[in-house]
């Protein structure tokens, strides 16, 4: 007798395995990126042993129904591209791009050439700002081009000083990283597959979830340090349980598009999260908190805008989109991934905890780490965008 296959169980593993596989692509790219903003932060020193050829940064993000750019100079490459008449004199201020705003949204248009295997895509919005008075920034958005192919190309480069060099990174819908260079004046054109973007299964959103909570290193380090201090299997029920019910809150009302934040306050919320519990570890001295759970309630709500965002860049409810089963599956994938994650480190943890001098040292040393960790990425999503 032929034994019944079970349709879609293949399909339901294959997706999962491949955002396993695409969680620790994640992991390693992180840890580059990483590297290369050290790299771009010692770059001004070392530039000052020889002469500055400049170096600018230009940010692509693939999503469902656009490509969006980000491309940031120094306002004195900015100057080199501008007409003599709209060049501020002396220092850059907020006044000069709005007295030149013409000028500006004239240079915005022809900073890279963005078009597909069809043609050109016109920008449909272009936007600059000067960030710290050392930096312009200009934002621009596209129409997704027709076609498997993005075709990017640099108008500027081979106006600017010999020697100038533009960081350009590419990321796809999921966020990961498929084309990293540093452009000149020669190599300036890109031509990047695009995928299909199928609209994901069930199997593919609860894939997505686990992944995205796997290299959601800020949502796990700010539970890490929530649990660490835990000693009694009720206090961290009551810590998973209201950062999943206050998560869920949020995710559902910003998918739904009732309440709304961008991520330019989620993101540097989320990290301003992570210190404080590392810091209110070590005041405490490893001592667990009274009342954390209302702590971590309050916390998860802005952590649920993080992953709102994530399912806002896969396209759900864009265009007529269904909301619902990719909100639920999406949810559980993260709660699915979290509780393995949850599984695997506390075990550990309280067989640590069996140390009187892990407990005295250990602790204090880990919540200096996530701490650490908290202060990096909210310098990094704050001063140093």
């Amino acid at each position: 007798m032929r034994r019944a296959k079970c349709p879609g169980t293949p399909r339901a593993a294959t997706a999962v395995f491949e955002s396993i596989h695409r969680a620790w692509r994640r992991v390693l790219e992180e840890v580059k990126r990483i590297v290369w903003v050290f790299a771009y932060l010692l770059f001004p020193a070392l530039s000052a042993l020889a002469h500055d050829p400049g170096l600018s940064t230009t940010q692509v993000a693939i999503r469902p129904d656009g490509i969006e750019l980000t491309v940031g100079f120094a306002p004195t490459d900015v100057q080199n591209l501008l007409p003599s008449s709209a060049r501020p004199a002396g220092g850059w201020k907020p006044a000069d791009l709005k007295a030149d705003q013409s000028a500006m949204m004239q240079l915005a248009q022809r900073l890279w050439e963005v078009g597909g295997d069809v043609g050109l895509a016109p920008a449909r919005s272009a936007s600059v700002a000067l960030v710290e008075n050392n930096s312009v920034i200009f934002t621009l958005e596209y129409p997704r081009p027709d076609g498997g192919r993005l075709r990017l190309r640099s108008l500027v480069l081979d106006q600017l000083p010999p020697g100038h060099r533009d960081f350009l990174t590419v990321k796809d819908e999921h966020g990961a990283i498929v084309l990293e260079r540093l452009a000149d004046a020669k190599e300036n054109a890109f031509d990047i597959a695009l995928s299909a973007a199928p609209a994901p299964t069930f199997w593919g959103f609860l894939g997505m979830g686990i992944e995205h909570i796997w290299t959601g290193y800020d949502h796990l380090l700010f539970l890490f340090g929530l649990l660490v201090v835990c000693r009694h299997f009720k206090s961290i029920f009551a810590i998973i349980s209201c950062f999943t019910i206050a998560h869920s809150i949020t995710l559902a009302l910003a998918t739904l598009k009732i309440v709304v934040l961008p991520s330019r306050v989620t993101e540097p919320a989320i990290a301003a999260s992570i210190l404080f519990v590392g810091l209110e570890n070590l005041i405490r001295h490893g001592a667990e908190p009274k009342g954390r759970w209302a702590l971590t309630f309050t916390f998860g709500l802005i952590h649920g805008f993080g992953f709102a965002n994530a399912l806002s860049d896969l396209g759900v409810g864009a265009n007529g989109r269904g909301i619902a089963i990719p909100l639920f599956t999406f949810n559980l994938g993260v709660e699915i991934g979290q509780i393995t994650i949850a599984a695997i480190v506390l075990p550990i943890v309280w067989r640590l905890r069996r140390n009187p001098g892990f407990v005295r040292t250990g602790v204090s040393a880990l919540s200096t780490v996530v701490a650490a960790a908290g202060l990096y990425w909210f310098l990094r999503r704050t001063i140093l965008s």
